[in-house]
């Protein structure tokens, strides 16, 4: 999942998990949610949208073309198939490292309403460890090199630290109501009416 082009595959068979879409409706989409892509442009996403038909994991809608035909130019939309929401989870199951890297994380954690606890949970510790490591690189760096640097690059390395370690605090708030909600804690047992208190020991 390290190529652009896969981390493309993986959005557009998740935008279309919600409906039908044309073309230019699943450009805004990328772009406007899923940060990875605000460069993204049609000569990167058609292809990629023709790649995907040629599988049959995505296919033309007829339906939804069918309503824009009557327009100067038709636009020609896009559904998901059965074997495209088979491939959707087989990406989202098998997702290695690189979903745990900044530019994938994003995609991945855009779709986790779509995936199970487990796989939620590999990803967020994953990318935990990724930022625990770059912390600890930054902080390192910083004590061998603080001497050396001018004031402002010292701030915009702290900065930077600090931003780190908040979206691990973040990463720990999730993975603990992840945990929690997949295996809850079992109920207390309350003691019935009418018997007797175990004594202490």
């Amino acid at each position: 999942m390290a190529k652009r082009s896969q981390i493309l595959e993986l959005a557009v068979l998740g935008l279309l998990h919600e409906h039908p879409m044309h073309g230019y409706e699943l450009r805004r989409q990328l772009n406007v949610q899923l940060g990875a892509f605000r460069a993204l442009s049609y000569g990167t996403l058609y292809p990629c949208l023709k790649d995907l038909v040629a599988r049959g994991w995505i296919a033309e809608d007829d339906t939804q073309t069918a309503n824009v035909a009557a327009s100067r130019r038709a636009k020609i939309s896009y559904k998901l198939t059965a074997e495209g929401k088979e491939r959707f989870q087989e990406l989202m199951t098998t997702s290695g490292s690189a979903a745990w890297e900044d530019d994938n994380f994003g995609v991945h954690f855009a779709f986790f309403g779509r995936t199970n606890a487990g796989v939620r949970i590999r990803i967020l510790e994953g990318r935990r460890s990724r930022l625990e490591e770059r912390m600890e690189a930054v902080r390192t760096s910083l004590a061998r090199s603080r001497d050396r640097l001018d004031s402002y690059t010292l701030e915009l390395q702290r900065h930077g630290l600090e931003s780190t370690e908040r979206e691990v605090r973040w990463l720990n708030e999730l993975i603990r109501t992840e945990h929690e909600q997949a295996f809850p804690a079992p109920p207390q047992q309350q003691p019935q009416q009418g018997s007797p208190e175990p004594r202490p020991s």
